[in-house]
């Protein structure tokens, strides 16, 4: 095996025994990102000079006896997070050539426990997408099948994990973003419970929803990763008190005696036919480790991606009213006043999804319409987290399939609402605010997802049983590329 093929475990196990190096695992990360990157674009900025140096670093704090689980570690970031002195472009025009003055919060507690940032990772332009074609750089392609999507908008980091261009990936998650492309790619990925983990310096996409997510090769990484980058931060007045113990991992999670909850509502969904046979195995696998299975009800989640897509795009309308070409962003060199100067701008920083959002979003907040839909879709918010409050009185933990179909053609969903569809899975959680999971399935032909929601700060339960299960499943399917 080769070091980029490492989980995070298995290179701590071989850095703190001195068997390899940062500088080694590192070198053999920027190999293979030059080895495909041409050919998934997964990456859109490398930083070669710097990753080495930081690998170094590392590698000194190391024979100093340091121990920390991240400690000389490479990662990859999606470029809606601010990274200090690195362009972060957010997949868009209106950032091309902004450079960031500061680190996020989490890349700030990455980079304190000695993990290596290689560079930034692709993405639909502002986070708005479910398939990393809306970047203005050009799409990501799924590893698995280049014809097709690797879902979104988090597509660059999913493609880097499961290309094995790093060891681990961040991204965000404002309706399934991380979630989605995880299902699409065969690796793992993590919403956290809203507030866990900080958003300060996420460029916003929706405030309400937005999380930084995590995609790793399996749950047991993908928790190491949560507990150096969750907790309070006095940057966000949104994060939680919560403690690193209080989201320590059980190690021997039981299935036996645990309620798992499939909502009646999701029946209806059409299911591609592949995503219907992987999930029906894992529930009698799971009724097999001695869970009961029972039927749960959220009424009101079939309108949550109605109501999704009211209100991202008011927040949206409000977030993105920053770049205007003055205060941030590209700014358009020919406009004969201050009008003109704004119409031009907006006209040539943004693609025509953010442009879709925008419209949406500011019809939605205007005058007379506001209570018809803001308000109507903020009242089912409070039904669908009240929904979920009633389900977890029966049950532990709920799972559905993380996406009805798995990745599809590049162009295949020319329609805006088509492409929505594809987070009705994963937006009810992110509305609740509730922690999620998605795990793979199957990966050949295609990789599919299952996702398993907690209720709030049971983070460390899902990723509990989203180990269990890929213990049992030991996926094997290597990529050939």
């Amino acid at each position: 095996m080769r070091l980029n093929e490492l989980t995070i475990t298995s290179a701590r196990e071989k850095l703190d025994i001195g068997e390899i190096s940062s500088f080694d695992l590192t070198s053999a990360c920027l190999k293979r990102i030059k080895q495909v990157n041409r050919k998934l674009h997964a990456c859109l900025l490398v930083d070669e000079k710097g990753a080495l140096q930081a690998a170094k670093e590392a590698d000194q704090r190391l024979k100093n006896g340091e121990k920390s689980m991240l400690l000389g570690i490479p990662f990859l970031a999606k470029d809606n997070i601010m990274t200090k002195n690195l362009v972060t472009t957010a997949g868009s025009k209106m950032l091309k050539n902004y450079v960031a003055p500061f680190d996020a919060t989490v890349i700030s507690r990455l980079k304190e426990a000695g993990a290596v940032l290689l560079g930034k990772t692709n993405l639909d332009e502002f986070a708005h997408g479910s398939s990393t074609e809306y970047s203005a750089f050009g799409p990501s392609k799924n590893p698995w099948d280049t014809s097709r999507v690797p879902g979104g908008s988090s597509g660059g980091s999913a493609v880097a994990v499961a290309a094995d261009m790093c060891l681990f990936a961040l991204g965000t998650d404002t309706g399934g973003s991380v979630r989605h492309p995880a299902a699409f790619c065969g690796v793992t990925g993590l919403k956290p419970t809203y507030g866990l983990c900080s958003r300060f310096g996420l460029i916003a996409m929706t405030s309400s929803t937005d999380v930084p997510g995590i995609l790793a090769k399996n749950s047991e990484d993908t928790a190491l990763v949560l507990n150096v980058i969750m907790g309070k931060d006095d940057h966000d007045a949104t994060t939680l008190a919560t403690t690193k113990n209080q989201m320590k991992m059980e190690d021997n999670f039981l299935w036996k005696g645990k309620k798992i909850g499939i909502p009646k509502e999701f029946r209806s969904v059409k299911l591609d036919s592949t995503v219907r046979k992987h999930f029906d195995s894992m529930i009698a696998l799971i009724k097999k480790e001695g869970g009961k299975v029972i039927e749960v009800s959220l009424p009101l989640a079939p309108f949550a991606v109605a109501a999704y897509y009211v209100i991202t795009p008011s927040e949206i309308s409000s977030n993105l009213a920053r770049f205007d070409g003055i205060r941030f962003g590209h700014s358009a060199k020919k406009s004969k006043n201050l009008l003109e100067s704004y119409v031009t701008t907006r006209e040539e920083g943004f693609g025509v999804e953010v442009k879709r959002r925008i419209i949406l979003g500011t019809f939605a907040l205007s005058a007379g319409y506001a209570d018809a839909y803001y308000h109507q879709a903020q009242k089912v918010r409070e039904g669908i987290i009240e929904n979920f409050n009633q389900a977890f009185k029966k049950c532990d933990v709920i799972i559905t399939p993380t996406t009805p179909t798995p990745a599809f053609k590049f162009g295949a969903k020319k329609n805006p609402l088509a492409m929505y569809l594809e987070d009705i899975f994963s937006v009810p959680a992110s509305l609740a605010g509730l922690p999620a999971i998605s795990i793979p399935m199957a990966k050949k032909p295609l990789p599919v997802g299952l996702q398993i929601i907690g209720p709030s700060l049971s983070d460390q339960t899902i990723l509990a049983a989203g180990n269990s299960l890929e213990r049992i499943v030991n996926l094997q399917e290597r990529l050939s590329l």
